[in-house]
């Protein structure tokens, strides 16, 4: 326990504690070391230094042996709050028994923050895949870490959405530990036309929407025509899949635009089937026939008219013709 807790104060060359990535923190732990009162304590604070980085090593494989800034930061300052604290109080008991206190509340505030980070902060992702940067414990520089998707596939689901007619739909693609991805991953927003549901979709019914750096989409102005599936994938620019939703949308009539519905008259009952106001085809047959023929009889009195009108201008004109024959004929007979 001794060399576990000393290791949280001592520097040591070949590899540091998380708290000793820090150098104000490490320049407070060399002074705390080189405040011992005699040579001889140094000596032996720095032998229980070299033997205890195998010890701290092995407690912090068990966590994984990683840390975060923001939890780097946290156990920093709560441990250099302490430890400044306790410098500048004036001791005098044993050097080594106030050593095991400061270390041990060093240790207890390091672990409490490392288990907390390994259990919530590490791997926040409850599906996808998550590449994030994290500090080496023992090498104080930054490294990749990955956290795959629980489920082992990058699809988180689905994200039903109802709306109406004329109304809009907000698609919102964004999950907290997105912000811990590296790089500039971008939004893919694509859709397949038809009703949620009604038949299996493959990856070439999909067409692109949009792409953005923005988590979140707003569907305007929406018709009955635009309902579909709708997908959100969060992409790396090497075309890496990091996290996939789907979002079947169903868009239905709004109220006040509901077609009214056709109204058929009622028929009519029997003995009706002659009335005026409601003429029948049987009414309707005799009627047409006799206008049919009226028309025709019209059309032949006219013709027979204008016939006998011709008629009578053409032997009105032939009269004095012939009266002026009858004259040259008496004038000079044969």
């Amino acid at each position: 326990m001794l060399l576990m807790l000393v290791s949280l104060l001592c520097w040591v060359p070949e590899a540091k504690a998380c708290l000793q990535c820090d150098r104000k923190i490490r320049l407070l732990l060399e002074d705390f070391v080189l405040s011992a009162p005699t040579v001889d304590n140094q000596i032996e604070l720095k032998k229980i230094c070299d033997h205890a980085y195998v010890s701290y090593k092995e407690t912090s494989q068990e966590r994984r042996g990683v840390i975060d800034p923001t939890t780097l930061y946290r156990a920093r300052t709560e441990y250099h709050s302490e430890l400044d604290r306790f410098l500048k109080t004036k001791h005098t008991g044993s050097v080594t028994f106030e050593a095991i206190q400061i270390l041990e509340k060093g240790r207890k505030i390091l672990e409490k923050h490392l288990d907390t980070f390994i259990r919530d902060g590490l791997c926040p992702n409850k599906c996808g895949l998550l590449k994030r940067r994290v500090m080496d414990c023992f090498s104080c520089r930054y490294k990749i870490y990955i956290c795959p998707s629980p489920s082992g596939q990058q699809d988180c689901g689905e994200l039903p959405v109802q709306a109406e007619e004329g109304g809009q739909a907000v698609l919102n693609c964004f999950l907290p530990w997105h912000h811990l991805l590296l790089g500039a991953p971008e939004y893919h927003y694509s859709w397949a036309r038809g009703v949620p549901g009604t038949e299996k979709l493959n990856e070439s019914d999909f067409k692109a929407l949009v792409v953005t750096d923005d988590s979140s989409v707003v569907l305007n102005q929406l018709r009955v025509d635009e309902q579909g599936t709708y997908r959100c994938s969060l992409q790396g620019r090497d075309g890496t899949v990091f996290y996939r939703v789907t979002y079947p949308l169903a868009v239905a009539l709004s109220p006040d635009q509901t077609r009214r519905p056709v109204i058929t008259p009622p028929s009519l009952p029997h003995g009706d089937n002659y009335s005026p106001f409601q003429p029948t085809a049987v009414l309707l047959v005799p009627v047409v026939a006799m206008v049919t023929a009226l028309s025709l009889a019209a059309g032949v009195g006219l013709t027979v008219v204008l016939g006998m009108m011709m008629m009578s201008q053409r032997r009105a004109a032939e009269q004095p013709r012939s009266k002026r024959t009858e004259r040259r004929t008496t004038r000079n007979p044969v």
